[in-house]
């Protein structure tokens, strides 16, 4: 989840992890004089740790959107956790120690989007850095990019993409039917450093200049656009090879940002109707619906007719979420195992803005679309392939990712194959908040929004396959396609029955 309305903002969904850099703060310079006795090593001083504990405590009440839902729906003893870390540092022997309770204090929590990082030592004499910038120090890596999955299946033939294009594709011929196979790699151009080269040649950017967030807007915004024109164009060269079903593959798709909403829309002639989405209250969403509000307002002005009606009763709706934002909920229960008196989440609408569907060809020529139904903001059009639709998931699907699968199997899109995803939920609206720790210098960002499925389950708690596989992450690639291959023909089967079902 990621909240993304480019390019008046970029809110992207993060992927999921835990980095942890190990310092030794306490490791002591050799001493010079060889003849002078060793100085004892420093006493371990855990209250430092401890303060910081106590942060993360307050942290986790005012900035947690999943607090709730580990108490309640996970069963989590919050208070427990918080204990159990406290011991850990009180009887730590260094730094190294007392990281690893934060780090295991972050692991007991159900969102993989809950992770701590810890500052590396600073190089000594570090260069001053040289002026312009490079995709590369913008974020832009091939190491966001999942590896084929379902092209190791025997019987895969890569088809020649289109120039340029950053989907592989390829088909397999199963009983007579030739299946299209497209792979996803990421739900960003950020996973695709040669759009942001393309990017830089076709908007003239100079390189030799600093490139400030309305720079990386407008190379985000290229490069979104150009995946989108991209994944239409791997679709139409699987359906000109001949394919009658199409295999989506994001196993190991770590997630990315809203472009998502568009890709999903793309893949069936099915009207989507999106999750719904809940944030938490506090200081990062008031900015969020103040910034909202603003931007509404002045489309407000500009419209006439009905669109300014329309527009009008999203601005009331956006003053009463700001008013549910700037209100805290006491989360003093919940570290007794109880309910709030209050509401602890406000309702932030949908994953695509303030409509759950909505048709791309009426809302295209409105300058204002991407406020509303944030797919608006990528050109896509709605149910370029149509036919029966299966999709890949694994344990290392995630995040942005999850949502895509969520959606299809809410609406009766897509089958799904696979094994359970990571359970990465929503993520971080507009960067997030992080929280640096005032004595250790942890940096940890906590995820600010839930999103509830159809069935009123958190997508917290990942995408369970309808065909169920059992991948595992250590096993070598040959070995996840050989298990995949065993069980494909069950999901061609099943998502046939649907179709027909559909067609009934």
């Amino acid at each position: 989840m990621a909240m993304n309305r480019m390019p008046t903002r970029t809110r992207k969904a993060m992927w999921v992890g835990i980095a942890v850099a190990v310092v030794c703060s306490t490791c002591g310079a050799a001493n010079p004089d060889p003849d002078a006795t060793q100085a004892a090593p420093a006493v371990f001083d855990p209250q430092p740790w401890l303060d910081d504990l106590e942060e993360a405590r307050i942290a986790f009440s005012t900035r947690y959107a999943g607090l709730e839902w580990e108490v309640f729906g996970r069963d989590h003893d919050i208070t427990a956790s918080f204990a159990t870390a406290r011991e850990r540092i009180l009887h730590a022997h260094d730094d190294r120690d007392a990281q690893a309770a934060f780090v295991r204090l972050m692991s007991s929590f159900g969102d993989r989007h809950v992770q701590i990082s810890w500052p590396g030592p600073s190089a000594a004499g570090e260069v001053q850095a040289a002026k312009g910038f490079s995709c590369e120090t913008l974020g832009y890596t091939k190491r966001m990019q999942a590896g084929p999955l379902v092209a190791l299946l025997p019987g895969y033939k890569p088809l020649e993409p289109p120039a340029g294009n950053v989907f592989p594709i390829g088909t397999l011929l199963r009983r007579g039917r030739t299946i299209g196979v497209i792979k996803i790699p990421i739900f960003t151009s950020r996973g695709f450093p040669a759009l942001c080269e393309s990017a830089i040649q076709s908007l003239k950017i100079d390189a030799t200049k600093e490139c400030d967030e309305a720079c990386q807007g407008r190379i985000g915004v290229w490069g979104d656009s150009r995946m989108t024109e991209q994944l239409e164009a791997a679709v139409k060269a699987v359906e000109l090879a001949g394919a009658t079903t199409l295999v989506v593959d994001i196993a190991g798709n770590g997630g990315g940002s809203e472009w998502e909403g568009a890709a999903s829309r793309m893949l069936t002639p099915i009207r989507l109707e999106a999750i719904r989405n809940y944030f938490m209250r506090g200081a990062l969403w008031t900015r969020h619906w103040v910034g909202l509000e603003g931007e509404l307002r002045d489309a407000e002005r500009k419209a006439r007719g009905e669109d300014k009606e329309f527009l009008g009763h999203f601005v009331e709706m956006v003053e009463e979420r700001k008013k549910e934002a700037e209100t805290p909920c006491d989360a003093s229960p919940l570290w007794e195992g109880k309910q709030p008196a209050c509401a602890f989440l406000g309702d932030a609408f949908f994953t695509t803005g303030f409509l759950s569907s909505a048709d791309p060809e009426t809302l295209r020529a409105k300058p204002w679309a991407s406020l509303v139904f944030n797919p608006m903001q990528y050109p896509y059009h709605e149910g370029v392939w149509r036919g029966p639709l299966v999709v890949v998931v694994d344990g290392g699907t995630g995040s942005a990712a999850e949502n895509f699968a969520a959606v299809l199997q809410d609406n009766r899109a897509a089958v799904i194959i696979g094994s359970p995803t990571v359970g990465a939920g929503c993520g971080h609206t507009d960067g997030g908040a992080p929280t640096k720790l005032t004595h250790t210098g942890g940096i940890f960002n906590l995820p600010d929004c839930l999103r509830v499925r159809r069935n009123g389950v958190n997508l917290s708690f990942g995408v369970r396959p309808d065909i169920l596989v059992g991948l595992r992450g250590g096993d070598p690639p040959k070995h996840q396609a050989f298990l995949l291959d065993q069980k494909l023909d069950d999901a061609l089967r099943a998502v046939q029955d649907v179709q027909n079902t559909a067609r009934e």
